[in-house]
């Protein structure tokens, strides 16, 4: 695996990704199944234009397709089993803790996918641009990232363990 492919890649637990596996079975096979019947059925009352019921179900099934598509690209692309090494260096799987440099609050959150946190953890995306500026950092390194309102933002990377989640 290059470079970028650990950087693109999703982190996973093996039961994380059993987990996911076993939702996108269920989705792609009797969940679409149920949906599609929906759709179906819906189409049989009638005029489409008025039929609230068809396009409710259209919807639902157009939901079920995304997040489909998106467990399939997560699965592709899925680190399973390899938690990050415990050396302080921030990557996909770290729990981080941040400070705003000028703020003596710290900010606790895991680097990753959101499907990977448990209750209560806050999540960011390594594709997000506090995620992009810290990734391959170490603890106590500042770093500097713009923030999507275009603020220039000091973060001091605290400390960044392997996620246990």
């Amino acid at each position: 695996m290059t470079q970028a492919d650990e950087r693109d890649g999703v982190w996973l637990t093996q039961s994380k990704f059993d987990e996911l596996t076993a939702e996108l079975e269920e989705l792609r096979g009797p969940g679409r199944t149920a949906v599609v019947e929906k759709v179906s059925q819906a189409r049989d009352e009638g005029d489409l234009k008025e039929n609230g019921g068809y396009h409710a179900a259209r919807e639902e099934l157009g939901k079920l397709d995304g997040r489909i598509a998106q467990l399939v690209e997560m699965l592709k692309n899925a680190r399973v089993g390899e938690k990050p090494a415990d050396d302080g260096v921030v990557e996909p799987g770290m729990l981080v803790t941040i400070r705003f440099v000028g703020d003596s609050d710290t900010e606790e959150f895991l680097l990753g996918a959101r499907e990977m946190a448990g209750e209560g953890v806050q999540v960011y995306s390594p594709q997000s641009p506090m995620g992009e500026a810290i990734n391959g950092h170490k603890k106590g390194e500042t770093v500097t990232y713009t923030a999507p309102n275009g603020k220039e933002l000091q973060i001091e990377i605290v400390e960044a363990v392997p996620y246990d989640g």
